[in-house]
């Protein structure tokens, strides 16, 4: 069984996932539950209204317990300096690892709102950027780019995906620029935004390697693995309920094999969440072709999404 393993240094906290460890002894897991417990009180309000949206999807149950942890590492610093105690100055900046359509935009949607609660952040909104907002097409273009995006994400969150992008183009191309300039940037403005870069695991990890002075800027990295074909069904029917459709049940079998067919088949195109969406959007506009030759169709027909519905 898989365990989840937390590594502080200085204001460094690693989020990692081990395979080989041996089970955790019943007096060490009774913390986090008591952690959990705590910070159910009325006070700790942000956290609650945040976690109450995560509960609302599905998974993610390591990153519901990675804000938590962010939220009373915060807290308690608050604390700390209260009482007169040294209280480390908390870098946010954060690295977001998975493949497409596993919710990384989402919670970082949601991390900029809880933060903002908290008061870390003075808008808490998101910023979304990729390669082409960043890089320009000549010598200090780049960089004028790059600050724009820095600019708009002051008192929020800019989220960077597919950063890795950044480093393709090798020595001579402008994403250095823009690497550069996001660096600077995190120095004269910490205390005023937050940067996420995000991407697949295994560029992710080339690119943090290609600067060496990277990973000590980001002390957060978080794993966003993929969802289970039991999940991705549970996420299927969550989408087709809020269209006000149903899943028959043999809809419902036809969809979990062709998941578990793309998923299994396609591990580097399969979209998680986003090819779930797609295979739903489809079955609807399927079931409203097959409808059209209906006259008057009743309400529970015009709800139904059946098994012919379900198409390659």
């Amino acid at each position: 069984m898989s365990q989840r393993v937390i590594t502080r240094a200085s204001n460094r906290i690693q989020v990692v996932w081990e395979h080989s460890l041996p089970p955790i002894p019943a007096s060490v897991e009774e913390k986090p539950l008591a952690l959990s417990e705590a910070l159910k009180e009325e006070h700790h309000l942000p956290l609650q209204r945040c976690i109450h949206r995560l509960e609302e999807l599905v998974g993610l149950q390591h990153v519901k317990e990675f804000i938590q942890e962010i939220y009373a590492w915060l807290e308690v610093n608050r604390y700390r300096a209260a009482a007169g105690l040294s209280a480390e100055q908390q870098v946010l900046h954060m690295v977001f690892t998975g493949n497409p359509g596993t919710g990384k935009t989402t919670v970082a949607r949601m991390m900029s709102e809880m933060m903002k609660e908290m008061e870390v952040l003075t808008e808490g909104h998101l910023i979304e950027a990729e390669r082409a907002d960043l890089v320009g097409e000549y010598i200090g273009h780049t960089a004028q780019k790059t600050r724009e995006q820095v600019k708009r994400a002051q008192g929020g969150i800019l989220f960077i995906d597919e950063a890795y992008s950044l480093i393709r183009g090798g020595e001579q191309d402008f994403g250095k620029e823009a690497i550069d300039t996001l660096v600077k940037a995190m120095e004269d403005h910490h205390n005023h935004f937050i940067l996420i870069l995000a991407g697949y695991s295994d560029e992710m990890k080339r690119f943090m390697n290609a600067n060496p002075g990277l990973p000590s800027r980001f002390p957060l990295q978080l794993h966003f693995p993929d969802f289970t074909v039991g999940e991705l069904v549970q996420i299927a029917e969550e989408m087709v309920n809020r269209r006000e459709y149903i899943l028959a049940r043999a809809a419902k079998e036809k969809l979990a094999t062709m998941i578990y067919r793309r998923k299994e088949g396609g591990r580097l195109s399969f979209g998680n969440a986003r090819t779930v969406r797609n295979l739903v959007e489809q079955a609807i506009r399927q079931q409203a072709v097959r409808l059209l030759q209906e006259r008057d169709p009743s309400r529970d027909t015009l709800m139904m999404i059946l098994p012919e519905d379900i198409v390659e």
